[in-house]
């Protein structure tokens, strides 16, 4: 069975309680290496502490972007609150598996931001963008199993973990274990 997804959205905004996410542009820069720049942000994430050029060149490619389609696809969206307009995180839907209708998710949020449910809230909506938007039947995310927070808001959010892939793959000068969540289409709507 072959699995049809929508057509991508011309523009995308999504707004909740206390958080809004929208797609990075490069004015969003300068708040993005506010905690991409920290190590302890990403002592669990794919890279190194970022530069403003640094992360153009990972993810400049999106910035602007609805569109999961293509082989450097995704979508990555800035997590603003409502409030105040600080961007506060950014958030990646990306590695587009069209014929299993799913797709990988991925968070960043400064710490100074932690601790009020707005990742949770953020992320949620992310989630809940790709089922309703993008017609996604499954999400996914790869979490350090170390990143307790990272694995315990996935939880909160439904997602189970389906593996524990130990000592999987040397990372940042350590043997990584690796969790991986999902949740799927009927599991998010029988939660609302």
């Amino acid at each position: 069975m072959t699995f049809t997804l929508p057509p991508a959205p011309d523009t995308l905004e999504v707004v909740r309680e206390r958080i809004r996410l929208r797609p990075v542009v490069e004015q969003d820069l300068a708040a993005m290496v506010a905690y991409r720049g920290d190590a302890e942000v990403c002592r669990y994430l794919p890279f190194d502490p970022q530069s403003a050029d640094d992360i153009r060149g990972r993810i400049g490619h999106l910035f602007g972007g609805t569109s999961l389609e293509g082989e450097q696809g995704g979508v990555v969206l800035a997590v603003e609150r409502v409030d105040d307009g600080a961007v506060i995180g950014d958030l990646v839907l990306f590695h587009l598996d069209p014929d299993a209708g799913s797709a990988e998710i991925g968070w960043v949020v400064n710490p100074a931001a932690s601790g009020r449910g707005l990742a949770t809230e953020a992320v949620g909506a992310l989630i809940d963008t790709a089922f309703t938007v993008y017609g996604l039947r499954r999400v996914t995310a790869r979490i350090d199993a170390e990143n307790q927070r990272s694995w315990a808001l996935a939880e909160r959010l439904g997602m189970r973990r389906e593996a524990h892939f130990v000592e999987n793959a040397k990372f940042k000068g350590r043997w990584s274990d690796l969790l991986v969540c999902a949740v799927l289409a009927r599991e998010w709507r029988a939660r609302a």
